[in-house]
């Protein structure tokens, strides 16, 4: 199991193994590691708006 964030506005899943490379954030990189600034980049919410989630 992975340990997932999900956007509650938009379902938007950041999965830590793949990172965010339209933002240059490397795979491997936590949700916690996240640059303070990053958002969802599907809807734009803040960190703030992502719950953890199994998958």
């Amino acid at each position: 199991m992975n340990d997932c964030w999900r956007c509650r506005e938009c379902g938007y899943l950041y999965d830590p193994a793949e990172g965010d490379p339209d933002c240059r954030i490397p795979p491997g990189t936590q949700f916690d590691e996240l640059p303070h600034l990053w958002c969802c980049p599907v809807c734009n919410e803040q960190r703030s708006n992502f719950d953890p989630m199994k998958v």
